[in-house]
């Protein structure tokens, strides 16, 4: 099992951009073979899905409501994956939480309690 530690978030306005990290550490042996998602939790609503990118078939995932503002990218050479933020708007205020997990099949990409690693959270908030 892999540790995760997520950083980057900070006070922004709308219109600006971030670049989340999300640092893996521990069994990292396979982490080029790993899961690895972005969801975010705000107040008062369900932890929703932003992004995730499974290896097999190399296939990447966005939530509809960040889909062609967000890109997700990783390199597995420094165990990391990144979640680019652009256009970033009030709605996207939240805590952002990285995870990871093996064996993610298609249908469990979206789905939290699929995975089994999980960072801390690193707090976006933007105001209008």
């Amino acid at each position: 099992q892999v540790q995760l530690v997520e950083s980057g978030g900070e006070a922004v306005q709308a219109g600006a951009s971030l670049r989340l990290s999300c640092v893996a550490s521990g069994d990292t042996y396979n982490f080029g073979r790993t899961a690895v998602a972005w969801f975010r939790l705000a107040p008062g609503k369900e932890r929703e899905f932003v992004a995730g990118h499974k290896p097999s078939g190399g296939a990447t995932y966005y939530g509809d409501s960040v889909k062609g503002r967000f890109s997700f990218s990783r390199d597995n050479s420094r165990n990391a994956a990144y979640l680019q933020m652009d256009l970033l708007k009030p709605e996207d205020t939240a805590v952002y939480f990285c995870a990871a997990s093996q064996g993610i099949i298609t249908s469990q990409v979206r789905n939290w309690h699929a995975y089994r690693s999980w960072g801390q959270g690193t707090q976006v908030t933007v105001s209008s």
